[in-house]
């Protein structure tokens, strides 16, 4: 397991929060240029070819022949599930209030992680996880000013889901496939996959190729997709995969800000009550009982 060093943690962790912060009102707004499915496509597929730049070199450990079901089983959960549905849901609900539901993941992630990673569940983590659900529930009570849609809330459980999944398949075949060849092939594969589902029901016709939408194409590509998947899944290696999770509470809240301000999306006084749960979730979340603390120091110590 590669160990960070605390400031580049922190500035990992800041740039995954506020680049997947942003992306959430970004992407909502390229939908007046294109189909939903077409764009969710075309941007992963544009993320894995720039990432396939880095993989290259490290060819002799791509080993596709036995770990080509790990890619595909990773696209479907990361790339279709996640991407897709997520594109797809925000046509029916405010940028805001949908993230806000699909970041009912890190719950999902904390207690995947300690059915299938066997990470530890005491007391304070699940008081914490179930405060950062709280949070994201309060700030979705901001959104009933904007339209909620029973599709969108189903779309939103299942990006939850997905990423959720997703994020622990990724750990518990760490040590079978390269992290960088990983998360390449799944954006290819599962990119392709939803390029050809929006050809067939949707029209490429419908794309307007205009300079805002080449801008944020590209901006997705290159940060939403590309960067911030590695930055994510070094973050995931380092440490508990929970405690990772918990720090993208704060997602939906910097997606409710900037969609109020470039979508005018409503922005209520749920939002600080939820942002006050969430801070106290993360303090939660991180802090060790001692008498686990004291049993992790002493395990190197044993044989």
């Amino acid at each position: 397991m590669t160990q960070l060093s605390r400031t580049k943690t922190v500035m990992l962790l800041s740039f995954l929060v506020l680049i997947l912060g942003v992306s959430w009102p970004l992407t909502k707004f390229t939908l007046h240029y294109t189909p939903p499915v077409l764009f969710a496509g075309l941007r992963t597929v544009m993320g894995g070819f720039i990432l396939l730049i880095f993989a290259l070199p490290k060819y002799k450990q791509l080993h596709l022949k036995e770990t080509w079901h790990l890619y595909f089983i990773a696209a479907l959960l990361n790339v279709i599930l996640f991407y897709g549905l997520q594109t797809i849901g925000l046509q029916y609900m405010p940028a805001g209030l949908f993230s806000a539901i699909a970041f009912l993941q890190p719950v999902l992630l904390g207690i995947f992680s300690w059915i299938w990673l066997g990470e530890a569940m005491y007391g304070l983590k699940i008081f914490g996880l179930i405060l950062g659900f709280i949070g994201v529930a309060v700030i979705s009570s901001s959104g009933s000013t904007g339209h909620i849609s029973i599709i969108g809330i189903f779309l939103a459980l299942g990006v939850a889901i997905g990423g959720a999944l997703g994020a622990v398949f990724i750990k518990r075949t760490e040590n079978r496939v390269n992290a960088i060849w990983m998360v390449t092939l799944q954006l290819i594969i599962g990119g392709f996959f939803l390029i050809g589902f929006g050809s067939e029901f949707e029209s490429w016709s419908s794309i307007t190729w205009s300079v805002p939408f080449v801008i944020i194409l590209l901006f997705n590509a290159i940060f939403v997709i590309a960067m911030a998947w590695l930055a994510f899944f070094a973050l995931i290696g380092t440490g508990e995969a929970s405690k990772v999770g918990s720090y993208t509470f704060l997602i939906p809240l910097i997606a409710i800000i900037t969609s109020s301000i470039f979508l005018h999306e409503a922005i209520t006084i749920s939002l600080f009550v939820g942002l006050l749960f969430i801070v106290v979730s993360i303090c939660f979340v991180n802090i060790k009982p001692k008498s686990l603390t004291m049993e992790q120091s002493v395990e190197p110590k044993r044989g």
